[in-house]
């Protein structure tokens, strides 16, 4: 998985030719974004595990995950129920792959009160059978402003 980060990281540097800008594959990402968003907000966790190809990941600041249904699930036993996503840079960087970067709020009510995350996320996209999925999403909460 590392050497397939690098190789991505590299291409996308290395070699502005494969970074084209194709309105299609946007409209690809953005529906995905829209699922996810959707899937969150009924909190429906295998909605959103289902966006995913097999063997996808997501990183988060508690770490490396590979049950996706698992983890959307505690977010919901938390509280969180609304998602709003954001889709800011599409970019081709093969045939068959993708990457995105944009942003995410997630609220809802905890047992404690009030619950909010904002935060910048990245994605790495495959076709599975011709569908565009997940192969890894990274997602990190934007830190708070510094106190002077």
């Amino acid at each position: 998985m590392i050497r397939l980060s690098l190789l991505i990281i590299g291409l996308w540097f290395v070699s502005p030719a494969f970074a084209q800008s194709d309105p299609n594959l946007r409209a690809e990402v953005e529906k995905i974004a829209a699922a996810h968003a959707e899937n969150f907000n009924k909190q429906n966790a295998a909605g959103i595990a289902a966006l995913y190809a097999q063997g996808g990941k997501q990183v988060n600041a508690a770490g490396v995950h590979t049950s996706i249904e698992e983890v959307y699930q505690n977010a919901f036993k938390l509280g969180f129920n609304r998602q709003e996503v954001t889709v800011g840079e599409v970019s081709s960087i093969a045939p068959d792959v993708a990457l995105g970067i944009g942003e995410f709020a997630n609220s809802g009510q905890g047992k404690d009160g009030a619950l909010a995350v904002r935060g910048r996320w990245t994605a790495v996209y495959t076709r599975e059978n011709g569908v565009l999925k997940i192969r890894l999403l990274t997602g990190l909460p934007i830190p708070p402003p510094k106190q002077p």
